[in-house]
């Protein structure tokens, strides 16, 4: 498995997600899944938006639930 640390990412923009999408299909070829840990809020909104968290082997950190 290969984990993406997303902690300190401020921006990402489509070719940033594309070339996510393109490592996680090249694991799943493997059997290895891609994890993305601690991404900001606006960086987790582009995932959801394009779709990223759904494609097969991508698992993507759940946010924190506030108290």
């Amino acid at each position: 498995d290969v984990v993406v640390d997303l902690t300190d990412l401020a921006f990402a923009d489509a070719s940033f997600i594309l070339d996510l999408a393109m490592l996680a299909r090249r694991l799943r070829t493997g059997s290895a899944r891609l994890q993305l840990r601690g991404a900001q809020p606006q960086i987790r909104q582009l995932i959801e938006r394009v779709g990223l968290h759904r494609l097969q082997g991508v698992d993507v950190e759940p946010l924190p639930v506030l108290a």
